[in-house]
């Protein structure tokens, strides 16, 4: 097998089955191997009916409980057959079937790249930032609260987000991380380093995953020559603090950056640009 696809949804049936039929037009253009599988968390007799009666061919792993982003993509992985696995959120669309070419020829074409994720845009074809530095305990809080606001917090945040150099997200470069909603990774990769740590429920298992690719003598790839989009919700950064700190998506952030650091420390470090 050459390529597996493993879709991840929440609770989302009529994103999923859009994300589904433009994985279907690539698939039908692909000329090697391939398989689509979904891990669905909290699914529904509706979505999985629906998917299987749409998409046959399509392998369903559903949860009856949302376990997290790291268990659900971990039971794809078992599953999956590829040589290459592209992990991707069901909100993430791949309109032309060439985009996700561009991304598989890339790591074909570079054996010391372990992992590569696309330029990510939203609907408006405005840019949304999907490859960054290292988290620390400041990018933590500034992402979190209206701080993030402020003429420093905001330079800050562009320095997290690598916008803080001209044209630096135009062209292909070694970064630290990739967001989680859409990257290609070699399957010799996750068999050197292991899956998803599934301690992290939401948010940093990406981060922890990157980092873990970075100890190997893989590289880190931004590489948006390839171009999806993606339905992603704006983060949120209250600015009451005491709002923001009780936030529910906040604490589940601030919980896993927690787990984060105790496991990888609070020094600065930086691997790509």
């Amino acid at each position: 097998m050459h390529t597996s696809i493993i879709v991840n949804h929440y609770r989302s049936p009529e994103v999923l089955k859009t994300c589904l039929g433009y994985l279907s037009d690539w698939q039908k253009q692909f000329n090697k191997e391939s398989e689509i599988i979904v891990t669905d968390s909290e699914f529904t007799n509706e979505t999985q009916e629906m998917v299987n009666d749409k998409y046959p061919a399509v392998t369903y792993i559903g949860e009856q409980k949302n376990v997290g982003f790291g268990v659900m993509v971990n039971k794809g992985i078992d599953k999956s057959r590829g040589k290459f696995l592209f992990i991707v959120n069901a909100d993430v669309f791949v309109t032309e079937p060439e985009e996700l070419n561009k991304l598989i020829d890339y790591l074909e074409k570079n054996e010391e790249v372990g992992i590569a994720g696309p330029k990510l845009l939203n609907f408006d074809e405005t840019f949304q930032p999907s490859a960054f530095r290292y988290y620390t305990p400041i990018t933590i809080i500034l992402r979190r609260s209206f701080w993030g606001k402020t003429k420093w917090g905001e330079g800050k945040l562009n320095e997290f987000e690598l916008q803080d150099t001209k044209n630096l997200l135009n062209k292909t470069n070694y970064v630290d991380w990739l967001m989680g909603s859409a990257f290609i990774v070699r399957r010799e990769v996750i068999d050197k380093i292991g899956k998803f740590d599934e301690r992290f429920f939401m948010y940093m298992e990406d981060v922890d995953f990157c980092r873990r690719i970075w100890q190997t003598k893989y590289k880190v790839a931004y590489y948006p020559l390839s171009k999806m989009y993606h339905f992603h919700g704006a983060a949120s950064r209250s600015r009451n603090i005491f709002k923001a700190l009780f936030n529910k998506y906040t604490r589940i952030h601030l919980a896993s950056a927690y787990k984060y650091f105790r496991k990888h420390g609070v020094k600065k470090v930086r691997h790509g640009i």
